[in-house]
């Protein structure tokens, strides 16, 4: 028997190494996927998401579909709460509320003002 490293046997090992990296970087986008399309459109429960979608891959796939599906639905009472979260996932306050509410709009000059 003979034990010697050929060529072929280093080809092989250079396919299998590379078809292991493209699985690998496979599975890390497409574990991230829903976390950040829930991100980039501003889900009240992104992170919430992201771990799912974590998860999801963890279990083999079980709840990925569910956390891409989650991703693309936005909750209503979502928006009928101001004081929930806002876009990164910062919470708002009521003082931060008040004090966009009390913000005077800019005053546009005269020269500025587009007439028809």
């Amino acid at each position: 028997m003979d034990s010697s490293f050929g060529i072929l046997d280093a080809f092989a090992f250079v396919v299998f190494a590379v078809l292991i990296t493209v699985a690998v970087v496979a599975i890390v986008n497409l574990g991230r996927l829903p976390g950040r399309l829930a991100w980039k459109w501003g889900h009240p429960q992104a992170s919430a998401i992201n771990v799912a979608s974590w998860i999801g891959m963890a279990t083999g796939g079980l709840l990925w579909p569910l956390a891409l599906i989650w991703a693309f639905i936005t909750p209503s009472a979502s928006k009928a709460s101001p004081f929930e979260s806002d876009r990164h996932g910062q919470g708002v306050t009521e003082i931060d509320v008040a004090t966009r509410e009390q913000t005077p709009a800019r005053k546009i000059p005269a020269h500025e003002e587009t007439r028809p």
